[in-house]
């Protein structure tokens, strides 16, 4: 039984036992029950579902085998690293947790959610947790598992976005942006070990191989001989470091693979520790990646596309602010009376694909509202007015078709790099799988899931419940734990008025009960995975 309930039910037996009658004593006392089970979330930044195969990436590819194989996985919208990291922290969407992109407008200035420092900017400007949503890591810290996030700077700390003192769950990035407890830093030299993490390259293996020490040596140790079941967090950086720099002219060439190794080693290495430490039959473990990839292709027919294009493309309006995010930029206006010309400009731009604005802007030819992609909520972050995303395209002569997609994308990183972002299904179609003593052996989940279900689905299996602010949220898949039931899915899609030049947004989506998940949106003809593409 979980622990909350099983606190619950001791509390209740010493009442009975107390007002029970003499002849009660005779009664035969309950089983013991079992104590939860442990929880490691493991997330591959950037890795795609068609990219786990037997040679690149054994480990995963025996976990997606014997375990849980979600092969109708989804990112959230935009498929961006720090969207994504609310999402599995809070489970919920973007309108209630307000991280809108990697980078938004603060009302003042632009903060950038993978830096610690504007983390905690964040938070101070909006009521002290940005997010405006309880997280897992937080919700099992407050109900005594000990805990641990580990990993790339930004997305680790937006686990536990409170915790920054260093006094309730271990946090180490590999910026180590954060405080550390002494205890903990000294256990890190007691082994050998640097303070502080290399530096991040391609393939990012010497960082990786850090991290993983840290690991190890001192963070898991600490958790197992806590005496508590804890819940753990390791972010890979790998392979998204790798495919963000490939230099090939394709993200699937050597760097992008060696970035799958990378991210593959360290989940064997933790594996085999827990192994090692008779931990792997108590401690379910959940896969994820962030996002999908795409190769850029900045080109719009034989010209190639200058920096900030977008900003460019848009000054004639004065109070258009363009906060770039690689696949999908957020306009914020001063002036909201502009919003319908900007939007009216956005369909003529040939290297857009699918426009969303803010529901208060009314209908607009061409665009759909935010509120379709679970934009509206009750987020404490300024609410953009638009959200463009680029074109994408496939790759000709390149199978399989998700990993073939180029984009436009707004970034310093060149044609032939990788980047993300879009909504286009290469970018929203994710690695997810599933392993342990909670969950389904060899069994293939067809209904959608997406990074918004693995808080909830996780808190099933802890025995927490977090009660929230927003009802945007994702939803226990239910069908991957054992006994569990299989559930209903539907496809649906949705289209907007078109705009002056016959250009319409459209929105192709699966549901299971009022559970949205998002496959691709853009105009036709110019986003990979939609319908007619």
């Amino acid at each position: 039984m979980k622990l909350r309930l099983a606190l619950a039910f001791l509390v209740a037996a010493a009442g009975a036992a107390q007002a029970a009658p003499q002849t009660a004593s005779r009664a035969t006392a309950p089983a013991p029950q079992a104590a939860p089970h442990n929880v490691l979330i493991f997330v591959t930044d950037g890795l795609r579902y068609d990219s786990v195969t037997p040679k690149a990436a054994p480990t995963l590819w025996r976990i997606r085998h014997e375990g849980v194989d979600f092969t109708n996985s989804h990112s959230i919208y935009p498929a961006l690293t720090t969207v994504n990291a609310s999402a599995i922290a809070t489970g919920h969407y973007p309108g209630d947790t307000g991280n809108f992109g990697n980078r938004i407008w603060s009302g003042s200035d632009v903060i950038q959610f993978e830096d610690d420092d504007q983390l905690a900017k964040a938070n101070s400007r909006f009521g002290g947790n940005y997010l405006n949503e309880t997280s897992l890591i937080a919700a099992a810290r407050a109900a005594g598992f000990a805990t641990a996030v580990m990993g790339k700077v930004g997305p680790t700390a937006i686990q536990d976005v409170t915790a920054r003192d260093g006094t309730g769950t271990i946090v180490i990035d590999d910026g180590y942006g954060v405080t550390v407890a002494p205890e903990v830093l000294d256990a890190i030299k007691a082994a050998g070990l640097p303070a502080t993490a290399p530096k991040p390259n391609a393939p990012n293996s010497e960082q990786q191989q850090y991290m993983v020490q840290v690991a190890t040596k001192v963070v898991l140790p600490k958790l197992a001989g806590s005496g508590k079941p804890f819940a753990m967090l390791f972010w890979s950086r790998d392979p998204d470091l790798s495919q963000h720099v490939e230099k090939d002219g394709s993200i699937n060439g050597p760097g992008g693979l060696a970035g799958i190794k990378d991210a593959d080693d360290t989940l064997a290495a933790l594996l085999a520790w827990l192994k090692a430490n008779k931990l792997d039959k108590t401690t379910d473990l959940f896969v994820t990646a962030d996002h999908g990839f795409s190769t850029i292709d900045k080109h719009v027919g034989a010209a190639e596309l200058p920096a900030d294009f977008l900003a460019n493309d848009l000054k004639a309006f004065a109070g258009a602010r363009v906060v770039s995010n690689g696949g999908s930029d957020l306009i914020y206006l001063d002036d909201r009376k502009d919003a319908a010309a900007v939007v009216d400009a956005l369909t003529k731009l040939d290297y857009v694909s699918g426009i969303f604005v803010d529901d208060e802007l009314g209908d607009m030819p061409g665009a759909l509202p935010m509120s379709a992609i679970n934009w509206r909520g009750t987020a404490l972050t300024p609410q953009p007015a638009v959200v463009v995303s680029f074109a994408s395209h496939l790759v000709p002569g390149c199978k399989p078709v998700l990993l073939c997609a180029a984009e436009i994308a707004d970034t310093s990183l060149a044609s032939g790099q990788g980047m993300h972002g879009t909504f286009s299904r290469a970018d929203t179609r994710n690695f997810m799988a599933a392993m342990g003593p909670d969950f389904k052996s060899r069994f293939a989940d067809k209904a959608p899931v997406s990074n918004a279900d693995v808080n909830p689905t996780l808190a099933k299996v802890l025995g927490l419940t977090i009660p929230p602010k927003g009802g945007l949220k994702g939803r226990p898949a239910t069908e991957a734990l054992r006994g569990g039931a299989g559930v209903k899915s539907a496809h649906a899609r949705r289209a907007s008025a078109p705009a002056a030049n016959g250009r319409v947004t459209v929105l192709e989506y699966q549901k299971v009960g009022d559970t949205r998940y998002f496959d691709a949106a853009g105009f036709p003809g110019l986003a990979v995975g939609l319908a007619g593409h």
